[in-house]
């Protein structure tokens, strides 16, 4: 059975409703990033493909993330719809990389283009504003670089990744074709704005969709799992269901989203994702009753 798709916003693209988060082939020099050889993001990229995947997310200071798109995927580019974000930064610094980011006419400028030019491709798909504060975007006057980027034809849609409190204001600005959001059973802070931009007209991109990791992975968070285990989450899952698998039918069970970004080098994980996926969101009356147990935890959605 083929992966779902859904609308992304006024758009029009239909994304499958599991992306990638090409974050995970950055290497080790961003964010204690793990290391990846070139064999293992060839592999890895063309299994996305092959699994049926036709959206992916990467950023201009995700490592080596464009680069390999590029050497792996440039020939392949007509499968699958290409997001990546701009405002971005790369300082060496020793052993690692510091990402400040610099919301600069000329640096979007700079960072479009040398994003095509590792990707190997004339345009993305959309493009995202990398977390900017309202006050950045204000300042920067960065809708109109955006817009400007579109016009050229480097870019066909323009969106922004943002959290709460910034989230409001854009949403209520009416200018983004995709909001890129963080949500996730044990992170529903966005859960109502996830709606509202939804409502809105825009595209909504999940990330962090499976609460960033079990317990062990080192991105889990031990007060979210806490949180899990508080609600006797466990008790909801199918026979032989694991938790990310619940976490990620959760996050597909929102009504609003469209597209849910999970990255992994790990073909088996990859698969796994997949067959989640395909299995589809949680019945309505599984979703409610999660979000019951969650919120007597404490994990509910901010106003």
């Amino acid at each position: 059975m083929p992966l779902a798709t859904r609308t992304l916003g006024r758009t029009g693209l239909q994304v499958t409703s599991l992306g990638f988060g090409a974050m995970e082939v950055r290497g080790p020099r961003i964010w204690n990033g793990r290391p990846v050889t070139d064999a293992e993001a060839e592999r890895i990229l063309n299994a996305v493909l092959d699994s049926g995947i036709n959206f992916i997310d990467t950023a201009n200071d995700y490592g080596r993330s464009e680069e390999f798109i590029g050497r792996y995927l440039a020939s392949r580019r007509s499968e699958f719809i290409l997001a990546t974000k701009c405002g971005c930064n790369v300082v060496p610094s020793g052993d690692h990389d510091e990402t400040p980011h610099v919301w600069t006419r000329d640096n979007l400028l700079r960072n479009i283009e040398e994003s095509l030019g590792r990707m190997r491709t004339d345009h993305v798909d959309l493009l995202q504003l990398h977390n900017p504060s309202v006050a950045d975007a204000e300042a920067g006057n960065l809708v109109e670089v955006l817009r400007e980027i579109r016009d050229s034809g480097r870019t066909r849609f323009i969106g922004c990744s943002s959290t709460l409190p910034h989230l409001p204001t854009y949403i209520a600005w009416n200018v983004f074709d995709a909001f890129q959001i963080p949500y996730s059973g044990l992170e529903r802070a966005h859960e109502t704005w996830i709606s509202a931009a939804a409502d809105a007209g825009a595209g909504v991109i999940v990330r962090g969709g499976v609460a960033r990791g079990e317990p062990g992975a080192g991105l889990g968070g031990k007060q979210r799992w806490d949180a899990w285990h508080k609600a006797g989450m466990d008790e909801l899952l199918d026979p032989g269901e694991t938790r990310t698998q619940f976490l990620l039918r959760f996050t597909l069970a929102h009504p609003g989203m469209a597209t849910t970004i999970v990255g992994t080098k790990n073909p088996d994980h990859l698969a796994e994702n997949v067959a989640a996926a395909v299995s589809g969101p949680l019945p309505a009356d599984v979703y409610a009753e999660a979000k019951r147990r969650l919120e007597e935890t404490g994990q509910r959605p901010t106003a």
